[in-house]
C-alpha cells in the first residue's frame, strides 16, 4: 500500500478504474467523479479538498459513537495482538464474544439471553429466515415456511434479505422475490390514509393487511411476520402507535413468529435500546448490525427470544455460519462501543435531552414550507416529503425526482442528508449536541428554500 497520499483527481481515477460501488450507476458515477473522504470527528467529515461536511446520516445509519474514538481504537489494536482472529466453530470460543454477548443479554429486555453472529444486517436476516424455518421444523410444523414482510421495507442486498425487502426496484434485478415470500402494504397515513380517517384508525386497518394476508396464504404455512419499527431506506416511515401492539396481537393468534428487524433502530436510534422497546411490542427474534459496533468494524447478530432460543438449542445442529461469526476485533470493538453507549450516557441523553430537542426543532424547521409536509421523527431519526400539495397529499411524480434534487443541494452545503423517493431523512450521530443541531437545521433550512426555489423556476410546483 502506497503511504504517499495521492491527489483528488489520482483518488477519483484510481476509484473509476477499479471500484464498483453498491447501489450506483458506475458510468455516471465515474463520469462526476467520487467524494474522498479522508478523516472523521464527532459528527463531521473531511474530504480530500478539505472540506469540511457535517453527516447528517451517520454514514449508512451506523456511526451512532460519532468518528474518531480512540478508545475503540486502541480496543481494536490490542486485541489483533493478543488475538486476531479464531472461528466460533468445532466446539470453540473466545473471551471477546463471551463477553459482547454477555453485555447484549443486559441492555436488552429480560427474556433475550441468546445471540447469533454474522458479519451485517443483511446476513443477519438470511440468518433469519433459516432460522425460523428451522424452529417451525423443529416444533414439528415443517410447513411453515413462509415469511410475511411489507413493500417499501428494506431487509438487506443479499438474495434473502432483498426479497424478504419490499423495493421492487431491487427484486427486478436477479428474479426476486424468492419463493415462500409475500409482502403487505406499508403503514404509511401520508400515502395510504383515507380521508377522514384518524391515525390510530389507520394504524389498525394497516395492521389487518397482515391477517389478511396470513388467511390468504393459511396459518399453517406461515413462519414469520418481520418488519422494521421505523422504516428506514423507505423514508423513516413511522408507523401510528396503534399498528404495533395489533400485529403483535395477531402474530400471537395465529402462532406466529414476530421478528423485528433493529439494524436501524437498534442501540440508541429512537431513545430507547431498540425500537420494539419505543413502540411496546416484544419479538420473538430480532436483527442487530450497524450501531452495534457504530460502524467501526463489521459485525451484526439476531438476538433470541428465550423460547425460540431453547427450542433451536435442543433441535440439534443448526447447519449455518460464517467464517467471521463472532470475530473477536470485531467482537471487541462491539463490546467498547456497547459499553460506551450505555455508561456514557449517550442513549438516555438521546431519550431525555438531543431527541426530544431534534424534534422539536426539526419540526420548527420545515412545518411552515408550502410543499413540505409529513414532519416527522423520533428520537434522532427524522424525515419530511416533498408534495406538489399539502392539502390534498397530492406527491410529485417519481420523473421529477424532487428528493434527488434537495439532496444535492444539501451536498453542495457540506451536509449529509439522504433522499429515499421524495422524503429527506437524517440519522446524525447519537452524541450530536443542542448547538450542532441548531448549526444542522440552520443549513438545512437554506438548502429547502433554494429547493423550493428552484422548484419554482422549473414549473413543478
Amino acid at each position: 500500500m502506497s503511504t504517499t497520499a495521492r491527489s483528488t483527481n489520482e483518488y477519483r481515477e484510481l476509484d473509476a478504474a477499479h471500484h464498483l460501488h453498491p447501489f450506483s450507476d458506475m458510468g455516471s458515477l465515474n463520469r462526476q467523479g467520487s467524494r474522498v473522504i479522508v478523516k472523521g470527528d464527532g459528527i463531521y467529515l473531511w474530504d480530500s479538498e478539505g472540506n469540511k461536511i457535517t453527516d447528517g446520516m451517520a454514514g449508512l445509519w451506523c456511526v451512532n459513537i460519532g468518528y474518531g474514538r480512540k478508545d475503540l481504537a486502541e480496543v481494536a489494536r490490542q486485541q489483533m495482538e493478543d488475538l486476531a482472529y479464531y472461528n466460533t466453530f468445532f466446539k470453540t470460543t473466545h473471551p471477546r464474544v463471551v463477553e459482547l454477548s454477555t453485555l447484549l443479554a443486559e441492555v436488552t429486555q429480560p427474556g433475550y439471553q441468546h445471540v447469533f453472529y454474522t458479519n451485517s444486517g443483511s446476513e443477519s436476516v438470511d440468518t433469519v429466515i433459516r432460522m425460523v424455518r428451522q424452529y417451525w421444523s423443529i416444533k414439528g410444523k415443517p410447513g411453515k415456511k413462509t415469511l410475511i414482510s411489507r413493500w417499501n421495507g428494506y431487509h438487506g442486498s443479499t438474495i434473502g434479505g432483498a426479497s424478504l425487502g419490499g423495493m421492487t426496484y431491487m427484486h427486478e434485478q436477479g428474479d426476486l422475490p424468492i419463493p415462500g415470500i409475500a409482502h403487505i402494504g406499508q403503514p404509511w397515513y401520508l400515502k395510504e390514509g383515507r380521508d377522514g380517517e384518524s391515525e390510530a384508525d389507520f394504524g389498525l386497518r394497516a395492521a389487518s393487511w397482515l391477517e389478511e394476508k396470513i388467511l390468504e396464504i393459511g396459518a399453517d404455512k406461515v413462519a414469520a411476520f418481520v418488519g422494521e419499527p421505523i422504516l428506514g431506506a423507505g423514508g423513516v416511515i413511522i408507523p401510528p402507535a396503534s399498528y404495533w401492539p395489533e400485529i403483535e396481537r395477531i402474530c400471537n393468534k395465529y402462532d406466529i413468529l414476530l421478528v423485528a428487524d433493529e439494524v436501524i433502530c437498534g442501540f440508541g436510534r429512537t431513545g430507547d435500546w431498540f425500537g420494539h422497546e419505543h413502540f411496546g411490542f416484544r419479538p420473538h427474534l430480532f436483527t442487530i448490525a450497524k450501531g452495534l459496533s457504530s460502524g467501526y468494524l463489521p459485525i451484526g447478530g439476531v438476538i433470541i427470544g428465550d423460547e425460540v432460543a431453547r427450542t433451536l438449542i435442543e433441535g440439534g445442529d443448526f447447519n449455518h455460519g460464517f467464517t467471521y461469526s463472532g470475530h473477536p476485533v470485531s467482537a471487541a470493538v462491539a463490546h467498547a462501543n456497547v459499553r460506551a453507549l450505555r455508561d456514557e450516557g449517550i442513549v438516555e441523553q438521546v431519550k431525555k435531552d438531543t431527541g426530544p430537542y431534534m424534534q422539536k426543532r426539526w419540526r420548527e424547521a420545515f412545518g411552515g414550507f408550502e410543499h413540505v409536509t409529513d414532519v416527522r421523527g423520533v428520537g434522532l431519526i427524522q424525515a419530511f416529503t416533498w408534495v406538489k400539495n399539502k392539502a390534498t397529499r397530492e406527491m410529485f411524480a417519481g420523473s421529477d425526482d424532487v428528493g434527488t434534487l434537495c439532496r444535492d443541494i444539501f451536498f453542495k452545503h457540506n451536509l449529509i442528508m439522504r433522499a429515499c423517493g421524495d422524503s429527506m431523512v437524517s440519522a446524525p450521530p447519537l452524541i450530536i449536541t443542542r448547538t450542532e443541531i441548531d448549526a444542522m437545521l440552520s443549513t438545512a433550512v437554506e438548502c429547502v428554500e433554494q429547493t423550493e426555489k428552484l422548484l419554482q423556476e422549473r414549473g413543478l410546483v
